[in-house]
């Protein structure tokens, strides 16, 4: 469950810093992009529609969850994580590089600690992306969340997604699920 805390507390730094012109996305690939460096922001990649099966690794251990994503939800919670819609990153650059993004923010979550984030992420997101990312957290209020995590996602898109799975929708190991857009949504008030 630390796996899954850790990963929500990262990738909520990223999106939460993203401006919006960050998050506009070419379904080109990172390795177009990162070919030809455009002049003024940069254009995150998009994940293709569709169900993708998740997998986060870190020193804690593994876990897997399937994501159900349409152009909609990927435009609110995009790879790099849920849009809070908050501007409480003093830094969010998303950077091409040969074969994908480089990402950097140092956000502050005010009682959970200060993030620094560094990281990359590659792929086609037709159908595979790696995210690999090292956060420090200082200043947490709770003791434990403080300090230096690496973890690694990979998404493997697996087709369509099955029926009684709206897009969304994410089961979390164990079977629960929840969907993402309503917590997007209550970030967002």
């Amino acid at each position: 469950m630390r796996v899954v805390a850790v990963l929500g507390v990262g990738l909520l730094a990223l999106a939460a810093c993203s401006k919006p012109e960050e998050k506009a996305a070419s379904a080109d690939g990172a390795a177009g992009a990162a070919a030809s460096a455009p002049a003024g922001p940069v254009a995150a990649p998009k994940r293709k529609p569709g169900l993708w099966l998740q997998t986060v690794s870190s020193t804690a251990g593994s876990q897997e969850t399937k994501l159900c994503l349409d152009e909609t939800t990927e435009a609110r919670v995009t790879v790099w994580g849920q849009a809070a819609g908050k501007d409480i990153c003093a830094k969010n650059t998303i950077t091409p590089m040969a074969g994908g993004w480089r990402i950097e923010s140092e956000c502050d979550f005010g009682e959970a600690g200060k993030n620094v984030s560094t990281g990359t992420i590659t792929g086609d997101f037709n159908t595979k992306y790696v995210l690999k990312m090292t956060t420090t957290t200082t200043g947490a209020k709770t003791l434990q969340m403080n300090g230096t995590q690496e973890m690694e996602m990979t998404g493997v898109w697996q087709g369509a997604c099955p029926a009684g799975m709206k897009p969304g929708d994410m089961t979390l190991p164990g079977g629960a699920t929840i969907n993402i857009n309503d917590v997007a949504a209550m970030g967002g008030k």
